[in-house]
């Protein structure tokens, strides 16, 4: 039987509502502008207390205000509502291949965390967890899921080493994705994201094709790509499905996820001094920094010098020297003495090129860039196949599902899909 079931009832949109997802962002400023430009977006009931007319409020306090905007937006038509579907999911741009993917439900006793936890869903991010109550606290107050949970088919079964034939089942689902959307007319609608691509979704209700796609997205095990607060508030909600797209290898690519600290605890040289007492080996380089092209060394960007960085490793290998967790561990921890959760820390996508995060710290709004180069879609499967966990935004996955475009009511029927 799969994990992956049709939405008991969908809220689909007419145009207008598609959004950036809520953690998409280096500035908060850039949400409320994206609001005021376009009221309708669904970015306004994720994040209402961005919205221009709710900016002071807290999370909490402007969540009336989200439940509002929602009930409107179903109200003037910018949703529709449709009854036990699937929705395909196609991203097109001008120069990359076409991304697939499947709007469907997913069990969320499925969701697991470690080797000894039994499920086909699996999540693989340390996560902030005031985040995660922030999503509870939406869904509770709108009755809705309004952005896609992204998992990655990997065509893995049961936690066995990937073989042939699983790769062949993954590719399957991608096939049959690629040929459903070519075959299915006119989209029920479009949207275009900042970056030029455009989002298309049809609708596909009960039937053999619904029920070929369903066992195709549930036939491996899934890997979380973005989405691990959302899969962790469905649980902490009691939800007994949560929304997601399940997309394909061949969908998606990695991009570099990088930071900036806007105030540090020390002088740059001083800091410079530390990390060398750790064993860290720093050279200063010539010109602007830029995202390294593999592995093993880091570019750090301060006072208008870079650095070439290699962090020293802990013992062993595997996931806990990657360099996202060498940068958590050693130079946030160790040198600097911030938590992961610290707000002087800006996490930052790939969205955002080098220059924009030099820019920052030449114009004083930070003090410190740190550009880490992204893993590979290779390493994050097998790192999450053997159920170990990725250091905390560490994989900006490109193209990104558009939130706004398919929401799923809840309450009993569409919770259990039943």
């Amino acid at each position: 039987m799969t994990v992956v079931h049709p939405i008991a009832r969908a809220w689909i949109t007419t145009g207008g509502t598609g959004a950036q997802n809520y953690d998409e962002f280096a500035d908060d400023a850039e949400i409320t502008g994206i609001i005021r430009d376009n009221p309708r977006s669904a970015l306004a009931i994720e994040m209402p207390h961005r919205a221009p007319e709710t900016l002071g409020r807290s999370f909490t306090e402007a969540l009336p205000a989200a439940a509002a905007r929602l009930a409107e937006a179903r109200a003037d038509g910018s949703y529709t509502p449709a009854e036990r579907v699937v929705v395909l999911y196609r991203i097109t741009s001008a120069d990359e291949e076409p991304a697939y993917g499947l709007f469907a439900m997913v069990d969320t006793d499925q969701i697991s965390t470690s080797a000894d936890e039994p499920g086909l869903v699996i999540r693989n991010e340390e996560v902030f967890i005031a985040k995660v109550r922030e999503r509870v606290a939406l869904a509770e107050a709108t009755g809705h899921l309004l952005s896609p949970v992204l998992l990655l088919q990997t065509g893995n079964r049961g936690g066995r080493p990937t073989g042939e034939g699983d790769r062949n089942a993954g590719d399957a689902l991608h096939r049959v994705l690629a040929e459903a959307t070519d075959t299915a007319g006119a989209p029920a609608a479009t949207d275009v994201d900042q970056a030029g691509r455009t989002h298309a979704i049809w609708l596909l209700g009960p039937g053999a094709r619904q029920d070929e796609l369903l066992a195709l997205a549930g036939a491996g095990e899934l890997v979380v790509a973005d989405g691990n607060h959302r899969s962790l508030a469905a649980q902490t909600g009691g939800l007994p499905r949560f929304l997601a797209v399940i997309t394909t290898p061949a969908s998606v690519a990695i991009q570099p996820y990088n930071r900036l600290v806007s105030e540090l605890t020390s002088s740059p040289e001083e800091l410079i001094e530390r990390l060398r007492a750790t064993g860290a080996r720093v050279e200063p380089v010539a010109g602007p920094p830029a995202v390294p092209a593999s592995g093993g060394t880091v570019q750090l960007y301060a006072a208008g010098t870079t650095y070439d960085v290699t962090l020293p490793a802990g013992p062993g290998a595997g996931v806990d020297n990657l360099d996202h967790a060498l940068v958590e561990r050693v130079l946030l921890r160790d040198v600097l003495g911030l938590d992961p959760g610290d707000k002087r820390i800006t996490y930052v996508g790939g969205d955002y090129p080098a220059h924009w995060l030099a820019g920052e710290v030449d114009a004083g709004r930070a003090e410190l860039a740190v550009l880490v180069a992204p893993v590979t879609v290779q390493d994050f499967v097998a790192v999450n196949l053997a159920r170990q966990k990725m250091p905390r935004k560490s994989t900006w996955f490109t193209p990104k599902a558009r939130g706004g475009l398919v929401l799923a009511e809840l309450g009993q029927d569409a919770a259990t899909g039943s």
